[in-house]
């Protein structure tokens, strides 16, 4: 269940719109935005949107782990805690649910980032598929200051961004890098002076793509990072062979050779 108080989801012209609102901690993760987000992974991923987009409210996209929560865990075994796979088919823990439910929700995820974007917040960034980044923000593998590791998804999804050296540099000395750094290096898709505005025009334009091909695109992408090339091959053709002729894509035919928007259904 969503937790009103720590995440908010709407839709609206085919965007689902998801806004951590927990801003008065800087949007830092507890158990409630834990559940909250795990929650509206899956219900973006039920619905009929056809982009959606991360947001957080108030100064920063997401501060990291709720400190509290952190010290909460120090008495408890953590094998108990970290080892048994509840969520994702039975693939991940709840921490690494929050950034990995987005990797399955079938439709293009963008992320909106502001101020900090600190552990937690910057693995959840990394579930989404686009990150758009402000001037002035500041993004950090925070782990390290705590003694830890990444363990939301981070090292599933880091090493396909950046290059090895970096992901080490990143992880050992858990620093804060700005917004163009991290630009270069890989970790964000773009900067922009709004983010939020950004991510919101980039997804009005991909409303206005094939709902079928998009979806298609976004599992094919998953499937071309984690098999062999042979493979790969065969399921590009096979995906395409669903696609070609379908209403879907005559429609962006039509839409075309009339110069007007096309219309799904």
């Amino acid at each position: 269940m969503i937790d009103p108080t720590r995440v908010n989801v709407t839709y609206e012209n085919h965007i689902a719109h998801v806004r951590l609102v927990r801003g008065d901690k800087m949007n830092a993760v507890d158990q409630a935005m834990i559940d909250s987000l795990i929650a509206a992974g899956h219900e973006v991923a039920s619905s009929a949107a056809r982009v959606c987009v991360i947001s957080g409210e108030g100064k920063g996209f997401c501060a990291g782990i709720d400190i509290a929560g952190l010290g909460a865990m120090i008495d408890k075994d953590p094998n108990d805690l970290l080892m048994p796979r509840t969520h994702g088919d039975g693939t991940t823990n709840q921490w690494q649910e929050v950034a990995m439910v987005w990797t399955r929700v079938p439709v293009p995820v963008i992320a909106a980032i502001h101020g900090v974007c600190y552990g937690a917040g910057m693995q959840l960034a990394l579930g989404a598929d686009i990150r758009i980044a402000a001037p002035d923000a500041k993004l950090a593998v925070m782990e390290m200051k705590w003694g830890i590791v990444p363990d939301m998804g981070g090292m599933v999804l880091l090493p396909r961004l950046v290059r090895s050296d970096v992901l080490r540099r990143l992880t050992y000395t858990a620093e804060p890098v700005a917004a163009d750094q991290a630009e270069a290096w890989g970790l964000i898709t773009e900067v922009a002076d709004d983010p939020l505005a950004h991510a919101m025009g980039l997804a009005e334009s991909l409303t206005l793509k094939s709902p079928s091909a998009l979806r298609a695109a976004k599992a094919l992408i998953a499937y071309a990072e984690a098999h062999e090339p042979d493979d790969v091959l065969l399921e590009e053709s096979r995906v395409q062979s669903e696609l070609i002729g379908k209403p879907d894509q005559m429609e962006v035919v039509a839409a075309t050779f009339a110069k007007r928007a096309p219309v799904f259904d």
